[in-house]
């Protein structure tokens, strides 16, 4: 579904991602594990076309996206639930929602918002309330059922379980685990290595802007380097 090569990005005269190159296949979770500074969260706005990339190239579904602007990446089915939520908090949790939909009036937007009621009850008991008042955990809630609203085929997740509490990062982690089962293919980038490799099929380890190894989510756990340095053994 989603093949990344040589990808390399700047900030300035800074460059963060060196030549980075993976792939995603069709009703994956991948997941890319790395400290912090690794460029995790560079390598998932380039390819949600938030952050230029320099070269390398970008093929969603067959197509080259690296040139597109982000709206129509998210048209073509990509979509991303950013790090620090970013969620509009002077709006409505429903009204969030509403704006996750923006690129349909059809009558299947009334059926998605019910899905994601169902996904997180929470969000149906505080539908009219304004979504900065939601505690961490809603508010991380809101922000993966508004980009599911956008209907995506791949869906880019970054720091889902970021400052959450422990109960609730087992919750975030089966509801990735959840749209699976909904042919959502996700791509997973997460602090929190160990849980991340539970509910992944492969993973990517990150270092310094580069692709440091690579394999099933099985042999990344029994990796003695990556063990010491993201598993805490």
């Amino acid at each position: 579904m989603l093949t990344v090569e040589s990808l390399r990005s700047r900030y300035g005269r800074i460059e963060v991602l060196h030549g980075v190159s993976f792939e995603v296949g069709s009703g994956e979770i991948v997941c890319i594990l790395g400290a912090n500074g690794a460029g995790k969260t560079t390598l998932l706005k380039c390819l949600s076309g938030v952050q230029p990339a320099s070269d390398g190239t970008i093929t969603f579904r067959g197509e080259n996206i690296g040139k597109l602007p982000a709206h129509r990446r998210v048209q073509r089915g990509l979509a991303q639930s950013p790090e620090g939520r970013q969620i509009f908090t002077n709006l409505t949790v429903e009204e969030n929602l509403r704006l996750g939909a923006y690129l349909f009036s059809d009558n299947r937007v009334a059926k998605d918002m019910e899905d994601a009621f169902t996904m997180f009850p929470v969000l149906r008991q505080k539908r009219n309330l304004i979504a900065g008042g939601l505690s961490g955990g809603q508010q991380q809630m809101l922000a993966i059922a508004r980009s599911l609203m956008a209907r995506p085929s791949c869906l880019l997740l970054d720091e889902p379980s970021m400052g959450l509490a422990p109960i609730l990062v087992d919750q975030i982690l089966e509801v990735v685990r959840h749209l699976k089962s909904l042919d959502v293919t996700v791509l997973l980038v997460e602090q929190n290595a160990f849980g991340a490799l539970s509910i992944a099929d492969r993973g990517y380890v990150m270092e310094t802007g580069r692709v440091a190894f690579s394999g099933p989510a099985g042999e990344l756990v029994e990796n003695p380097r990556v063990r010491e340095a993201y598993l805490g053994h």
